[in-house]
């Protein structure tokens, strides 16, 4: 079956100002985010890619501008299915005022049971999600062979919940997955049973460094709603 490369995009300004973004309008990357758009390219160079899909949202159409670029040939598709979490009401706000709602603690303990008011559950967030990844990979797979290799751009939480359900895990238990901004995480599907190849690979490991106060989040420092919001 194909291989998947989920890429989270890259820093955005809503990271570096610690506001859950969701869906709001005009959310870019900053300039850190730019450069880390800048090398995907590189880091790609060694994969015959069959296709890129992204969510429609600004920040990740502009992560895949450089790998556009660089392969004239290769279309972008987008698809909905793959945008980020509707937080409803959530959406736009400070993650730090955020955290002192009661369900906050929901969203970290039992998301299965999390649903943002005005927007939607996380349990169908992971539905849609995952169905559009089976989807394009079958679609993939039929145009392009059994060794066909697509990129797809999406956000922290629909990484995290793809990645859940690839290795079969609750979704009560997304939170501990951990997916940089900019980072590539590889599933292979194949007839049986997904494999998990490589898990928000970023060749660099400053983000485990420790953060400075300021930019704390729920769960000890790092954010566990938007992918981790309070990422560097």
């Amino acid at each position: 079956m194909a291989t998947l490369i989920l890429v989270r995009h890259g820093r955005s300004t809503a990271n570096t100002s610690g506001v859950l973004a969701g869906r709001t309008p005009g959310v870019l990357l900053d300039e850190r985010g730019a450069a880390q758009a800048a090398e995907l390219p590189a880091r790609l160079a060694g994969l015959p890619i069959a296709a890129a899909v992204s969510s429609p949202l600004e920040r990740c159409r502009e992560t895949l501008r450089p790998l556009l670029d660089a392969r004239p040939g290769l279309a972008l598709h987008t698809d909905e299915r793959i945008s980020e979490c509707d937080y409803g009401d959530w959406s736009g706000r400070k993650l730090a005022e955020l955290t002192e709602d009661p369900l906050m603690e929901v969203v970290q303990q039992h998301p299965s049971a999390a649903a943002f008011p005005g927007g939607e559950s996380m349990p169908a967030m992971q539905r849609r999600a995952v169905e559009a990844v089976r989807e394009w990979n079958a679609r993939v797979e039929a145009e392009h062979g059994p060794d066909a290799v697509f990129v797809m751009c999406s956000h922290g939480d629909i990484i995290k919940s793809v990645v859940a359900d690839a290795l079969g895990m609750h979704l009560d238990l997304f939170q501990r997955i951990s997916v940089e901004p900019c980072s590539l995480t590889a599933i292979r599907y194949t007839r049986l049973r997904p494999f998990l190849m490589r898990l928000g690979e970023t060749g660099d490991f400053g983000s485990l460094a420790p953060r400075p106060a300021k930019e704390s989040g729920a769960d000890g420092g790092r954010a566990v709603v938007g992918g981790g919001a309070g990422a560097p």
